[in-house]
Formats: C-alpha cells, sequence, structure tokens
C-alpha cells in the first residue's frame, strides 16, 4: 500500500519573515516564548552516567503525556520545547523533555555524549516513563537530532512499540544524514549554523578529555579548537566516540530513512521544503515510508521554526496546532486548542 502526500497544512510564513534562515534563526533566537514552570528529575543510566527530565508535574502522575526528544544541543527552553511545553499544560496533558548526556546544563560523567542515532537511550527513557505509569497513554515528538533518534527506535522495534505509546511526530528530522551533513557543510550553513553548534560541543569534548586522560589516545584538544565543520567534528569525535568507523559510517547508520517502512503506530513527519539543514529532494516518498507515517511538506517554515503571528507577541501556535490535530484525534474527545 503507497499512502498519497497529505495536502501541506495551511502554513504560510509572516510577511515580515522571509526566507529559509530567517524562518529558521529568528524562532530559535529571538521570538518570544512562554517559561513554564517546570520539575526536574534526574535520572542515572544503565551505564551509571546521568541525565535531566524536565516536566511540567512529577514523572509519575498520569495524565496523557507528550514526551519531547530535543535537537542538537537543545534544551527544554528551547523556542519549540517552550511552545509544546505550554500546548500540553492548556490540554491538561503531562510534559517531558528528556535531556540528552551532556544538555540540560548536566555535564557527562563518561567519555561519551549522544548522537543522531542513539536509538538505545531513547529505548531506556521511553521504556522507563511506561514503568512509572503503565497505562497512561504516552505521545511521542522529536525535533531534528531528537527527531531522528526517535524515527530510527520506532523503526527498529516495529510492532514491539509499548501499546502505551499511542502516536508520533517528529519535527524537522534529517532522515538521511548524509544529506543533511553535505547541506550543513556548504556556504552560509558552514559558517552560522556549524559555528554555532560547535561553539558548544567543543567545550564540552574539551571538558571531556579533561576528565578522561584516556581519551588523549585519540583526541587531540588542538585539533578540536580548530575545527570549523560539523563534518569534522563528527568524523574526529562522534563517530569514534560512539562506535562508528567515520563520519559516512555514522551519518550511514544512525540515519531514520531506511527503517521509515516498519513503523507501525500514527506517526507525523513534519519538515519544510526550505528547510536550510535538510535538503527536499533528500525527504522520504509515499513508497518509502510505512501506512502508519503522514507526510506533511510545507514551502515554507525553516528548520524547526514554522513561527506564525507578530515576533513581538507569543503568537506562535502553527506548530502546537499541528501536532494537535495529528495527536488529538488519537487520544479521544481533545479539541484544539484556541489562541
Amino acid at each position: 500500500m503507497v499512502q498519497a502526500l497529505a495536502p501541506a497544512p495551511s502554513y504560510r510564513a509572516p510577511r515580515w519573515l522571509r526566507g529559509s534562515h530567517a524562518q529558521t534563526i529568528i524562532p530559535a533566537l529571538w521570538a518570544r516564548r512562554p517559561r513554564p514552570t517546570l520539575v526536574r528529575t534526574l535520572w542515572t543510566t544503565p551505564d551509571q552516567d546521568r541525565i535531566a527530565l524536565d516536566s511540567l508535574y512529577p514523572l509519575d502522575d498520569t495524565r496523557p503525556m507528550l514526551v519531547l526528544f530535543h535537537g542538537l544541543e537543545g534544551s527544554s527552553r528551547s523556542n519549540y520545547a517552550a511552545h509544546l511545553l505550554q500546548m500540553a499544560a492548556r490540554q491538561g496533558w503531562q510534559a517531558v523533555v528528556p535531556h540528552f548526556r551532556g544538555c540540560g546544563g548536566i555535564d557527562n560523567l563518561l567519555p561519551r555524549a549522544y548522537h543522531a542515532g542513539d536509538s538505545a537511550e531513547i529505548d531506556w527513557i521511553v521504556r522507563r516513563l511506561v514503568t512509572l505509569a503503565p497505562t497512561r497513554p504516552i505521545l511521542l515528538s522529536g525535533v531534528s537530532l531528537g527527531a531522528n533518534a526517535m524515527l530510527k527506535w520506532l523503526g527498529e522495534q516495529g510492532a514491539a512499540v509499548p501499546s502505551s505509546v499511542r502516536a508520533a511526530a517528529a519535527i524537522s528530522a534529517p532522515m538521511d544524514l548524509g544529506a543533511a551533513g553535505a547541506c550543513l557543510d556548504q556556504g552560509i550553513n558552514r559558517h552560522f549554523y556549524a559555528r554555532e553548534f560547535l561553539r558548544t560541543l567543543k567545550p564540552k569534548v574539551l571538558l571531556a578529555l579533561q576528565r578522561h586522560p584516556q581519551l588523549a589516545a585519540w583526541l587531540q584538544a588542538g585539533r578540536i579548537q580548530q575545527m570549523r565543520t560539523l563534518k569534522a567534528f563528527d568524523d574526529y569525535v562522534t563517530a569514534p566516540m560512539h562506535g562508528f568507523a567515520g563520519v559516512e559510517d555514522y551519518w550511514r547508520r544512525a540515519s531514520s530513512k531506511p527503517l521509515l517502512p516498519q513503523i507501525t503506530i500514527p506517526t507525523l513527519l513534519l519538515n519544510a521544503r526550505n528547510d536550510p539543514f535538510i535538503p527536499a529532494n533528500s525527504l522520504p516518498a509515499a513508497d518509502e515510508v510505512s501506512p502508519a507515517v503522514k507526510r506533511l511538506f510545507p514551502q515554507q517554515g525553516g528548520h524547526a521554526g514554522f513561527l506564525s503571528g507578530s515576533l513581538f507577541h507569543d503568537h506562535n501556535n502553527w506548530l502546537p496546532h499541528c501536532l494537535l490535530a495529528h495527536f488529538g484525534p488519537l487520544l479521544g474527545s481533545l479539541s484544539l486548542e484556541r489562541g
């Protein structure tokens, strides 16, 4: 069965917000965002590291739960996270943002980090959340790197996804990491976005090098400091640190796109066709996803942007409305938020 491409949602960028870079940068750095009060919980990982989870209520609360896996160097304070947390609060849902290792202000204890294909991390987080309240419905969402890792897990699990996990939504997922990586290594992407990511990634690796001298066997501080591209960082740091032969091996094995036909729960793929990180021609075609997967690829929106309304007012409602349109019917009698 081949699923037809769903009509693009009625997203159109405001007239003052023109171009893919503006639609990416302004929502991420300057747009106003809500500041919900969050409960922080620290978990010890199976290998004795630690991560932070920020939630609206204590984690064992039994109301429907929205789980959000953040993007590269993101957190519960990222613009998209703040608006989705607010959406969940207005619906009376629980919501939680599990931070990947080294994010959310919690340092790594081990000589490792996180990466775009870490579906094992997704697995233990989701299954532990399930055990805390086995009967509550769980909705999964992810943005960018977190969305790819979530999709990879969904594809690997297939029909073995826990029954309480009802649906998923992936926002701006780089499902073909090779295509996205090549795109990030060019032009303004290389000089702005890669530089911004490396601004926080490099100090984390240098700190790990100080704490774990054995890393000096293959990592040199001077070489890390001189890096200018994410491809170089992934080849020298991310890939060997997590058991990959190199950047090409990492990008190939960590990509979720080959696993999309195996997804069994209702899953939304939301990608803007003008995403500066993700080439439109790398987005999956109808015959590259399972019948459970719905593809929504509007012409505009940037990378994890989709800003609506005014820059100076909290009117960023389009993305929450889009996810509610997907999730709401799957939970029963839930109405769309108004605002």
